[in-house]
């Protein structure tokens, strides 16, 4: 017997809102957070625009302690820990150093690249041979793990405490991982989310391989054109989300408040063939990630409501909805409705998908479905694989039952989760 999964808890640190509520305002209201970074344009990027979000010194102290912000220098760990710990307390669960240690709580939280701003501060200190003033933070800055390391600490949880890493993958495979071991009957409770570092450090590399849009840097708001015929590269962006997920008996048992259930997922690889590369899908793999998740979860394709695209204003648009065609089966009119959180906070990289899942859960919560900005102009080989009305384009309330999530990555990897109302 297979343990239902649900989701009880929600925390967030996007472009566009740092909390929940800023957060679904703006998704609602269709507000971007995408800005021009001037430090960008200093060291000659051809992308001066990014999502980042806010987050002031009094901030970081509701998550933070004075000494633990002693040398603090990894955005991402900060956002992770803000997003972690806004879900746990959303979920009812309580956030203190004194708790008994729960075995029956892990987490799974995933990143890309963690501390690179700690990084280059400490590499400096070593060419200078000032190894004695490195600081004994440096280490939990920037190991992989560092992310899962504090939140661990900060809510006293003993089950399976871990950090993934799968490129822009990330986040949707550190919810599968969680949704996996709940139904498995290893834990009760999960915190899963991925949180990603910003700046010029994370984003150089992108800039160098010209993957980023260089026309707007005049117009940041105007820059991520997801679906549309005049998108000329993705925005980089940074964050976190988190979600408690937890088994129904558990929640029930807590009286806990349900956002929706997890129905099941898949994850898989193009294997850098036919077609994959490194920075390119496989079709048939992405293909074949999309119909197991819809195998998995015990429905048809016809089930699907709406889908909340990785869709991430590239050349590769086109045939991610050629990819949904084939997989589900359906095109035209009867094509779900789709939009994409991207077009406004940009590209998370490893929060992308997590960040989208807390507002994919949002949409199912309060039956609505965000606007997809920047796409007056669909792509015309989009419009003659699917009827333009099923892409959002304006916040539409309607009754929506079931939302596909999907994740493609750097490396061919895939994820793809399937999300259901809960009454």
């Amino acid at each position: 017997m297979k343990n239902r999964v649900v989701i009880t808890g929600l925390g967030v640190v996007a472009p566009n809102g740092v909390g929940l509520e800023a957060f679904s305002k703006a998704i609602k209201q269709g507000d971007s957070g995408i800005t021009f970074h001037q430090p960008l344009a200093d060291l000659n990027f051809s992308c001066s625009i990014g999502g980042v979000p806010e987050v002031s010194e009094e901030k970081k102290l509701e998550y933070l302690s004075p000494l633990q912000l002693r040398g603090f220098n990894s955005s991402g760990i900060l956002y992770g820990c803000m997003a972690g710990i806004d879900a746990w307390k959303d979920a009812g669960l309580t956030v203190d150093a004194k708790s008994k240690l729960d075995f029956d709580s892990g987490i799974v939280f995933g990143t890309g690249t963690s501390g690179v701003e700690k990084f280059r501060e400490a590499i400096y200190k070593l060419d200078d041979k000032q190894v004695k003033r490195l600081g004994s933070t440096v280490v939990v800055q920037t190991m992989a793990s560092g992310i899962s390391a504090f939140l661990g600490g900060i809510l006293g949880v003993g089950n399976q405490v871990t950090t993934n890493s799968s490129a822009c993958t990330t986040g949707t495979e550190a919810i599968l991982m969680g949704y996996e071991r709940i139904k498995n009957g290893q834990a009760k409770r999960m915190l899963v989310g991925s949180c990603s570092d910003g700046g010029p450090y994370i984003w150089g590399g992108f800039d160098a391989m010209r993957v980023m849009t260089y026309k707007h840097n005049k117009s940041p708001k105007k820059g991520s054109r997801p679906m549309s015929a005049s998108a000329s590269g993705f925005v980089p962006g940074a964050g976190a989300g988190a979600l408690v997920l937890e088994s129904l008996e558990s929640a029930h048992e807590r009286n806990a408040t349900i956002y929706a259930e997890i129905l099941g997922g898949h994850l898989n690889s193009g294997g850098q063939r036919q077609g994959g590369t490194m920075t390119a899908p496989n079709a048939e793999a992405v293909i074949r990630c999309i119909t197991n998740a819809v195998e998995n979860s015990e429905i048809r394709s016809n089930d699907i409501d709406a889908i909340n695209g990785h869709l991430t204003a590239t050349s590769k648009d086109v045939l991610e909805i050629e990819n949904w065609v084939k997989a589900l089966g359906r095109k035209g009119k009867v094509f779900p409705y789709i939009n994409s959180l991207k077009s406004m906070v940009g590209h998370c990289l490893a929060a992308a998908g997590s960040i989208e899942s807390v507002a994919t859960v949002l949409q199912l919560k309060d039956q609505f479905l965000f606007p997809n900005l920047n796409c007056e102009d669909i792509h015309q080989e989009i419009s003659n694989l699917i009827s333009e009305e099923r892409i959002v384009k304006q916040l539409l309330k309607t009754e929506i039952n079931i939302v596909a999530k999907a994740s493609f990555g750097f490396g061919d990897v895939n994820g793809c989760i399937i999300f259901k109302r809960y009454y």
